[in-house]
């Protein structure tokens, strides 16, 4: 009887051998080293494609910056021209009374005080509505961000009117004002606030006997330094680029900001062709701060937009 059994069963596999039927590759067996090259290859490729798509009108202008309005016109648009990019920058700056400088400054108050402004409210107003109970609550936060889906140029005449009824038209304070309110802001601040600043800390800084604002400015904002720095970039930027809002509130050519100021250089192209260099070096330099504000911040921005995705 033992030996009927012991020919009838099936020998067992040997140690560290695993069966499969068909061609389909064993589980726990890496792809081959082919495949993932070919994958790779691709994935950069495409990358490689938008890169170069992106910064194709950067590289244009910088190349162009370096023309006078003969080589504009007298070589390609990607060769350099004779180097006269400090002839063109000290032209810049010394234009028309120096109005360019002027622009740039009043993009900068406009830029920086009022993203400074912004993101201080908005931090505080995502703060409150995170960690503060009141009737209400949602539905108010549900129409603040019913401002997302109202494009800014339409609210841009009613803004002029309430402005123009203020007294407040072609000033500093119709661009300021108007850009204190950030409902996107508003939600981002929430979120971080959800995922930087526990209950449990707030809770003990009142036992402490501290007061909310005290709370707020001493506890809660350190907590939410990439938070600040995220908002205030996307605010910046927008600031920065904002053109349709000055163009309606503004009449005074000193008070325009840069991206205003190059417009109407364009515009007037037919009658001064030789705003041409100025316009081109004048669009590089106004690009600069943007970048530069990217570069330095964009550790705190990365680390920010990381916020709430891992638990």
């Amino acid at each position: 009887m033992s030996t009927l059994i012991a020919d009838t069963t099936t020998p067992s596999a040997p140690a560290g051998t695993a069966r499969h039927r068909g061609g389909s590759r064993p589980p726990g067996k890496p792809p081959r080293r082919g495949r993932i090259l070919g994958s790779r290859a691709a994935v950069n490729g495409l990358l490689v494609l938008v890169a170069f798509y992106t910064l194709m009108p950067l590289t244009w202008l910088v190349f162009s910056a370096t023309k006078d309005n003969s080589d504009l016109f007298g070589r390609p648009g990607f060769a350099l021209g004779d180097f006269h990019l400090f002839g063109n920058l000290l032209h810049l700056f010394t234009y028309n009374e120096g109005i360019f400088g002027r622009w740039l400054l009043n993009s900068f108050v406009y830029s920086v005080l009022g993203s400074l402004a912004s993101t201080l409210l908005s931090l505080g107003a995502g703060y409150g509505f995170d960690k503060y109970a009141f009737r209400g609550k949602e539905k108010l936060y549900g129409f603040v961000l019913l401002g997302l889906l109202v494009p800014a140029t339409v609210i841009s005449l009613p803004m002029y009117l309430l402005a123009s009824k203020a007294g407040l038209v072609n000033s500093y304070w119709a661009i300021l004002i108007p850009g204190l309110v950030s409902p996107f802001g508003v939600y981002l601040s929430r979120i971080f606030s959800e995922g930087y600043v526990p209950g449990e800390t707030l809770e003990a800084a009142r036992l402490d006997g501290a007061g909310e604002l005290r709370i707020f400015s001493s506890v809660a904002l350190p907590m939410l330094g990439p938070a600040f720095v995220t908002v205030f970039l996307f605010s910046f930027t927008s600031s920065w680029n904002n053109f349709f809002l000055p163009l309606v509130m503004l009449n005074d050519h000193e008070l325009y900001p840069v991206g205003l100021g190059l417009f109407n250089w364009n515009a007037t192209l037919t009658q001064y062709p030789e705003q041409y260099a100025l316009l081109i070096t004048g669009s590089l330099v106004s690009v600069l701060p943007l970048a530069v504000a990217f570069l330095c911040l964009q550790r705190f921005w990365r680390s920010g937009l990381t916020a709430g995705a891992v638990k």
